[in-house]
Order: structure tokens, then sequence, then C-alpha cells
């Protein structure tokens, strides 16, 4: 199956607040999407984010019609350097299955991890806390309020994990417990008018015979500062298992530390279809306790570019004086 991107882009983690640096007054989620944002969530707070889906799937082809529930589950934790998170990211899968290919229909469940991943993400560049140094224009409200060219610039973070897969599982592709590794590459665009824009570009489970490639776009719009919506879109190309995924719904913000997420998902081919809905939530345990702001190559670049201007000031007054004698 060949993975094409769609024209009608789709979204990732809910940002209800601007990123000054990774820590925010406001709780900063990757749901209810399945993207990772570029940000991390600060130093100092662990996040526990968690959903609990239903659905049908029906296979055309196995004469199959499946009812599954699942339970996701992600705990992130920022140390050391506001640019760096670790973090456990999984999910539980439990199908209730009804084999048609016979006379009489044939019932029977699975159960089993469908992923256990442990892994860190790290912030490689952060073009926000460049322009919050540079400042705003004190002469233009228009300019400090209108997209402009270096908003289509994103944040860059890459991450790297290692799967955890169990033996015997059918939702895996190999039969024993293997340990792989996964990277994803994400990007985060941060418009004005609190729409937010994240990329990622996923390699899975490569050094198994199955290894896994693919994409997730999604597009976030804060209607305000409590709530906002979402639409995504996601490729998977395996011989394991190949899709094309979109997904829409919605968050709320309960208070500064608690979010609640409602979406669903939709697959656009029949081996096997599939439809669920999911319910979700997020909660920060914030025991960030100070401002932290991301010491960054734009603030070196800041200061030694005063630095240069002072210099230069000085030489012109000696070159003028010594024009004058």
């Amino acid at each position: 199956m060949n993975i094409k991107l769609p024209f009608l882009f789709l979204l990732c983690t809910i940002s209800f607040s601007p990123v000054s640096a990774q820590y925010t007054e406001m709780i900063n989620t990757n749901r209810p999407g399945g993207s990772q944002g570029a940000f991390s969530v600060g130093t100092n707070v662990l996040q526990v984010e968690t959903g609990f889906s239903y659905g049908k799937e029906k296979h055309e082809l196995l004469k199959t019609e499946t009812n599954g529930f699942s339970i996701d589950y992600s705990v992130r934790y920022g140390f050391w350097k506001e640019r760096l998170e670790v973090s456990l990211m999984g999910e539980f899968q439990s199908n209730s299955v009804t084999d048609n290919r016979s006379a009489v229909a044939r019932e029977y469940s699975l159960s089993n991890f469908k992923s256990n991943t442990l892994g860190a993400k790290y912030l490689i560049y952060d073009p926000y806390r460049k322009r919050e140094l540079k400042g705003p224009n004190l002469y233009s409200w228009k300019a400090n309020n209108k997209t402009q060219w270096a908003d289509l610039i994103p944040a860059i973070s890459i991450y790297a994990g290692a799967n955890f897969d169990f033996a015997d599982n059918p939702f895996t592709p190999e039969a024993e417990g293997k340990i792989s590794p996964k990277f994803v590459l994400s990007t985060q665009n941060n418009f004005i008018g609190g729409w937010v824009f994240v990329t990622n570009i996923i390699v899975d489970r490569i050094t198994t015979d199955f290894p896994t490639y693919g994409y997730i776009l999604t597009l976030t719009h804060a209607t305000n500062r409590y709530f906002s919506v979402f639409l995504e879109n996601q490729g998977l190309k395996s011989d394991f298992y190949s899709d094309q995924l979109v997904r829409g719904g919605a968050a709320a913000l309960i208070n500064q530390n608690l979010q609640v997420d409602l979406s669903l998902t939709y697959s656009f081919k029949d081996t096997p279809s599939k439809f669920y809905g999911r319910a979700g939530l997020a909660y920060r345990f914030d025991m960030h306790n100070k401002d932290e702001y991301l010491e960054d190559d734009a603030k070196k670049e800041m200061k030694d570019k005063k630095e240069k201007d002072k210099k230069e000031e000085r030489q012109d007054e000696l070159n003028f004086d010594e024009d004058g004698k």
C-alpha cells in the first residue's frame, strides 16, 4: 500500500499558551492525537496521559468482525534540561472476534500489548525562543499579529526509543519476544490565531523482519484558552500492517493541570476497516520550581551582536579622532 500525503492535513499536541520555554503555565499534552509535539513537558514535571477506546473492525478478506477495546497510556517526565524528556508509552488491546468463514460462526478473544516503548525526546532547534529574545516590533501592531515567512520555520526534536514486544503476541509481527528501536523526527509550527501544526516522521522496528515506516500530520486549533479541536492523518507502511487513518476530536482544560478529550478514528481501507471512539485525560504533577528558559544559541548570538556593535562604535570613535587630528 502506498502512503500518500492527503491534501487535508490534520494534528497533534494541544498547546493553549505561547511557548517561551518547555514549561508552560498550563498543561501541554500529546493528546488527543497520536503524534508527538516537538516540546517537552519541562523540568521536574511528571505527566500522565491515558485514553480508553472502543470500536469495531471488519476484515473483508478474512470475513471477520471484531469488537475492540484498548487502553493507551503515556508517562512523561522532564529532567536535567528543559529540552529533554523521557517517556514510557504503550497500548493494551483486547478483541472479541467473530469468524464468518464457515457455516457456523466461530468466536474467540485476543488480548495483549500492541506496544510498550521506553524512550527520550530532545529539542534540537527552537525558533520561538530566538524571536522572543529579539523582542516585538515596537512600532507596528500589525507586524506582530500577522503570519510571516519566519512562522514556517518549525521547532524540531528527535525521539529515540526501544520497543519491548512480548512473545506469541497477535498484535506484533514477531513470534518471539524482541527489543527493537524506534525513531521519530518531530516538527512543530505555532501559528498566529491559536493554530498548531505538528508532523512526525517515524521509523520503527527496523532491526526486525517487519520494519514500519510512517508519518503523522496533526493540525490543532485552540478556539479559546480552554478548548481546542484537532484533525489528524496517519499513514503506516509495513509488510505486517499498513493503513491510512484519520482522527478528529476536541480537548478541554478543566484546570491548569488537567485536560480531558474525546476523539474518533476511521480507516480508509477494508482489510480491516476500523472505527473507534476514544475518551481520555491527561494530568500534570507540577514540581517545576522556577521559570527556566532555553539557553539556546539565540541568547549567545544576541549577546555577541551587542558586544560587536559596541566594539564597532568604539572603533568608529577612534577613527574619527585620528582623522580629526
